[in-house]
Formats: structure tokens, C-alpha cells, sequence
């Protein structure tokens, strides 16, 4: 239940804060935008580890290097949720971001890429994605 918890703040979270980028954009750029979340994201976790940090930062040593992109994948992201939510709008914006989330994570889980296990994927699960795209478009009619 906790995880269901900490996924729905996580979807609201984002939503605020492409909205608040967006907003910054208007202001400082893109780009400026940018450097500032990543940048004061970054000292508030550096805080953070200093207060409650309980892991070991020596592992990183043992991972696949792929999983080490996770800051850059963050830079992109941002970047393009920024774009996306002055084109199209928030709502709009966000249900795409949604629909492509569920889409990417259902490809992972169904190809146990990246260390996971692999999941099955029927046609109710199917369906569900078809008929999120399918909102998509009907929301998007005027």
C-alpha cells in the first residue's frame, strides 16, 4: 500500500514540477531552467545523505555502468517535459508522458531488460495501454 503511496505523490510531484519549470522557462531559458532543478535537487539530496544517508557509496564500483545515467536520463527528461507542457499543455502534456511511462515499463517488465523479471503481458493489460492512447486522442478533440 505504501507503494502505491509513494507512486501517485511521485506522478503528482511531477506534474507540479513541470509546471514550475515550464513557468521558470518562461523566465530564464530552458537550459537555465535546467542547471537550477538539477543543481538544487542536487544539494538538497547531498543534505539528505548527510543526515539519514545508510548506503555505501564505495558499490557504485559494482554496478553496470548504464544504471550511472541515471543523472543524464534526468537532464533529458526534464528538458523535454518542459517542452512538452508548453506545446501541448499540462493536461495534455502529462497524459502523454503517462501513456509513454506505461508503455516503456510494460516493454521492460515483458523483456526482463535491465536486470528485471520478466512479466507476463496479456490482452487485459494490453487493452488498458490501447484504451490510455485512445483517451489520449479523444481528450485532445476539441
Amino acid at each position: 500500500m505504501l507503494g502505491f503511496f509513494f507512486s501517485i505523490l511521485a506522478g503528482a510531484l511531477m506534474s507540479v514540477q513541470g509546471v514550475f519549470n515550464s513557468r521558470l522557462t518562461e523566465k530564464i531559458g530552458i537550459n537555465e531552467t535546467n542547471m537550477l532543478v538539477q543543481g538544487t535537487g542536487f544539494l538538497l539530496t547531498v543534505i539528505i545523505l548527510l543526515i539519514w544517508g545508510n548506503g555505501s557509496l564505495k558499490e557504485v564500483l559494482h554496478v553496470n555502468k548504464l544504471y550511472l545515467l541515471g543523472g543524464v536520463i534526468g537532464v533529458g527528461i526534464i528538458y523535454c517535459v518542459i517542452k512538452g507542457i508548453t506545446s501541448l499543455g499540462t493536461t495534455v502534456a502529462i497524459l502523454a508522458i503517462l501513456i509513454a511511462q506505461l508503455l516503456t515499463a510494460a516493454l521492460i517488465d515483458k523483456m526482463g531488460w535491465f536486470a528485471t523479471e520478466p512479466v507476463y503481458f496479456g490482452w487485459a493489460k494490453i487493452m488498458g495501454l490501447a484504451l490510455m492512447i485512445i483517451g489520449l486522442f479523444i481528450f485532445k478533440c476539441k
